[in-house]
């Protein structure tokens, strides 16, 4: 494994089976992510990208091939995942969510409140540190998620389209608070999403994947420079450049997994 790679896959594919019958969710998955990386996932429906981060965070199992993670710190907590839907906790307060992960690791009061606080500003939450998730929008809920997975200081942090709820001015909004956070912290990063454009916004590279069974069909770098102001590059000629040569990439694979949905 290089030494500049963070993650690296070989041969990784995974098999369920329902019902007595053989489903290949993930096939032959080369892959190798650099430290510090921000790489973008997409792909049509069912081709595979929650089973990915799920076997990167530990949650499932490959059924062959090789998941080499770095680890650089064994302090740290290897990954974060910040899934699609609301995961906060209901009962406890935002700051008391944002910081949960500490409390688990126990750390002193004081340090995980003065830890939680730094984030909650970076993402526009301080003036939300006692308010119940009840009384937030679904955009401020997701904020939330997104402080927490930060306040635990992963070495690799796993996104499951976590605005692909959020209406698209919440959307922007929040690509844009993600950059800044994630600029400052330079964390090895793995994003899936349905949005060319969000991929664009946010990736070094992007991965464009196979209808089922999930391979990956192509790797496209996107040399835009850093940091990235979202309006301004939205209007430049190298992104829609690139949103075409993406789409034409990825319009075939969803042709196929809506010929396969048919048939089935």
């Amino acid at each position: 494994m290089n030494p500049t790679e963070a993650i690296n896959l070989e041969n990784l594919t995974k098999v369920f089976y329902a019902r007595k019958k053989k489903i290949v969710a993930l096939e032959n998955i080369d892959l190798s992510v650099r430290e510090g990386e921000f790489l973008c996932i997409v792909g049509p429906s069912g081709c595979g990208k929650t089973t990915l981060l799920r076997i990167l965070a530990g949650l499932e199992k490959q059924t062959w091939g090789k998941v080499i993670i770095r680890s650089k710190n064994p302090e740290k907590p290897l990954t974060s995942m910040v899934f699609q839907g609301e995961s906060v906790f209901p009962w406890m307060t935002v700051a008391e969510n944002v910081a949960y992960s500490l409390r688990i690791r126990g750390i002193p009061k004081n340090e995980r409140r003065e830890i939680a606080d730094h984030y909650l500003k970076l993402m526009g939450l301080d003036g939300f540190a006692d308010t119940f998730p009840h009384q937030l929008s679904g955009g401020m809920k997701q904020r939330i998620n997104v402080a927490r997975a930060f306040v635990s200081d992963p070495e690799i942090l796993l996104m499951d389209e976590p605005f692909g709820a959020l209406d698209e001015q919440n959307r922007l909004i929040l690509q844009q608070e993600l950059l800044k956070i994630w600029e400052g912290s330079g964390k090895t990063t793995l994003f899936i999403t349905h949005s060319i454009d969000e991929a664009l916004v946010l990736a070094d590279r992007i991965i464009i994947m196979t209808a089922h069974p999930g391979r990956v069909k192509a790797i496209v770098p996107i040399d835009i420079p850093r940091p990235r102001d979202i309006l301004s590059l939205r209007s430049s000629p190298q992104f829609g450049a690139l949103f075409q040569e993406i789409w034409r990439l990825l319009q075939e694979e969803v042709l196929k997994a809506q010929s396969m949905e048919l048939k089935n």
